[in-house]
């Protein structure tokens, strides 16, 4: 079994989780995990744009250049049918 803790939140935050849990069909315990869940996800992404912004303008006119070429190669595959 999981080990189980207490969280200090107010009633009326308490209320409105478990109330978007009922919504989607699960225990507070397991809203909860979907929202960290959402959460780290969304950091994620938000790492992966500010690299996408720090990228110097040479390396990203290369990966759109290389891009391309890759979208040109799928298309010709597409139009013989592969």
């Amino acid at each position: 079994m999981t080990d189980l803790t207490t969280i200090k939140l107010s009633r009326e935050t308490r209320d409105r989780l478990k109330a978007r849990a009922g919504a989607e069909a699960l225990s507070l315990g397991d809203y909860l995990e979907l929202l960290a869940t959402r959460a780290e996800r969304e950091a994620r992404w938000a790492a992966l744009r500010q690299a996408v912004r720090a990228t110097p303008l040479e390396l990203m006119e290369s990966y759109r250049a290389e891009t391309a070429q890759w979208e040109q190669t799928e298309q010709a595959d597409g139009d013989r049918g592969w």
